[in-house]
């Protein structure tokens, strides 16, 4: 058992900053690393030490685990806590790391090896009988036995890649005579993305809700799950919005589920915080997704029903520490929601919209909690994730967590770019949302760019306002407007403004 008193944040923005609060709560010095676009980020100031890695790209900066081995070194760090993303899920790395002799704030490297592999993931849990989606076993490279394969599982069916997530290497394949094309199409877009181009075959299911159970485990071989989160609305595969608990699970599926979960944490001997994917069908019938052996983006939704502060959980179990508490001491209180705020347009294909935050006001008050890396005059690079910030609220049941979003949504006060925040405060107030009845094709079957044109049409009010005082006081002689009201005009119209620039 060693106590932790330097740790390394090998990453970057608001995960960067979320670690290192923690971090300093447990009077553990911060070092933060950054690459030649991140000079003058938040994390960069907030740190105790910072140093620079590298280039803008990631590959020049956030991926070379041999500079940030180095710089542990020359600091006399003791431990690396590598966030999501970049190096997280890095097998290699997380070796390296323990080969220098420093902490890898995460599970053992075996563990995310086998884990990172959708097939080798399946067969390691099979020994559980946690139910699968009816597929292969094992990687497809011969097209003809494939075919053979789909046809035996019936159309339409799923090709995944085996390396890699995110929606990477996947395919839908509604019949045979589409299946080949489809198949080569996965294969090479799994080698791009993952240097991988392994592929399996499984049952496609239409319309599966998307739920996932975060579970811990230590070293001395406690795991528990903290309960599930719904995941379902997504674009291109990816999580926008994320609540705690799911509104569907019953407590004995939530049980069987959680329990599921911490067996696939069994399967693997998993240590730290690591969350365990499922698909659930109409039937409230569930299936083994993945594992995903880091600290997931949507984890302040657990952590506010819990109580629970899962970074300093992460820590104390890399300092050997045992858990100090069992399943039957968990218990969920409360509703938690997070909108991913992405710099991006909704109705424009969700596509990134990158440039300078010339108004950023966070919302505050009662159950409203803001993960962020930028502040107001801050431009938002090319090179990363568009990601702004996570916006989180809480409150004792879903209808006021949703009130709480809701009234975040307008309070929070962006423009110089557009954001998915008026995406979020629609499906917030989306019938299939409020009632839960909703999976994960929620924006094919809901969401067109026109419900969101309300913008524009509340900005030409307010000018038509304006010139018609104007007017007025040209023909009355009346006082003219105050610079203040056509200052809160302009305000307004902040939105309109931006778009014609």
């Amino acid at each position: 058992m060693k106590n932790i008193k330097k740790i390394l944040i090998a990453n970057r923005g608001e995960i960067a900053l979320r670690v290192m609060r923690s971090a300093k709560e447990m009077g553990i010095s911060t070092v933060a690393i950054y690459s030649e676009a991140d000079r003058n980020a938040l994390h960069v100031r907030f740190a105790d030490e910072a140093v620079c890695v590298g280039g803008p790209k990631s590959s020049e900066s956030y991926l070379r685990g041999d500079i940030i081995i180095d710089v542990c070194k020359r600091l006399g760090v003791d431990a690396i806590h590598p966030g999501y993303g970049f190096l997280s899920e890095n097998a290699a790395f997380a070796q390296q790391v323990k080969e220098a002799g420093l902490i890898f704030i995460g599970p053992s490297p075996e563990a995310i090896e086998l884990m990172g592999s959708k097939l080798a993931a399946k067969a390691a849990v099979a020994r559980y009988n946690i139910p699968m989606v009816p597929g292969t076993e094992h990687a497809i490279t011969d097209i003809e036995e494939a075919k053979l394969i789909a046809a035996q599982v019936g159309f339409p069916i799923l090709i995944k890649a085996s390396a890699g997530g995110g929606g990477k290497g996947m395919r839908v394949v509604e019949d045979i005579d589409s299946f080949e094309e489809q198949m080569q199409l996965a294969v090479s877009e799994a080698t791009s993305a993952f240097g991988d181009g392994s592929v399996f075959i499984e049952k496609y299911i239409g319309s599966p809700r998307h739920i996932e159970i975060q579970v811990l485990g230590d070293t001395h071989g406690n795991i528990v799950h903290l309960f599930e989160r719904e995941c379902s609305i997504q674009r291109r595969h990816q999580k926008v919005i994320e609540e705690a608990p799911s509104a569907v699970l019953t407590p004995a599926l939530r049980e069987e589920m959680g329990m599921c979960a911490v067996n696939v944490a069994k399967a693997c001997d998993y240590i730290g915080a690591g969350t365990v994917e499922f698909l659930l069908d109409e039937n409230l019938n569930f299936y083994f997704l993945e594992m995903n052996t880091r600290l997931q983006v949507e984890h302040p939704v657990t952590e506010q029903i819990t109580g629970l502060d899962l970074v300093k959980e992460q820590i104390k179990i890399a300092e050997g520490k045992p858990l100090p508490f069992k399943q039957e001491n968990l218990e969920i209180t409360g509703h938690s929601i997070e909108l991913r705020v992405y710099a991006e347009d909704p109705a424009n294909n969700f596509l990134p919209d990158i440039g300078r935050l010339e108004t950023y006001v966070r919302p505050q008050g009662l159950g409203v909690r803001v993960d962020d890396g930028f502040e107001q005059g801050m431009d938002i690079p090319i090179y990363y994730d568009p990601m702004i910030a996570k916006l989180v609220t809480f409150g004792k049941n879903r209808q006021e967590a949703i009130e709480k979003m809701i009234r975040a949504i307008d309070e929070y006060q962006i423009t110089g770019i557009e954001t998915t925040l008026p995406f979020g405060k629609y499906v917030l107030q989306h019938e299939a949302f409020v009632s839960g009845n909703f999976d994960t094709k929620f924006i094919q079957r809901y969401f067109t760019p026109d419900v969101l044109n309300t913008t524009a049409t509340d900005d030409s009010e307010d000018i038509a306002a304006v010139l018609a005082a104007i007017l007025l006081q040209q023909h009355k002689q009346l006082p003219a407007p105050s610079a203040a009201a056509l200052s809160d005009t302009s305000s307004a119209s902040n939105w309109r403004k931006n778009r014609l620039k």
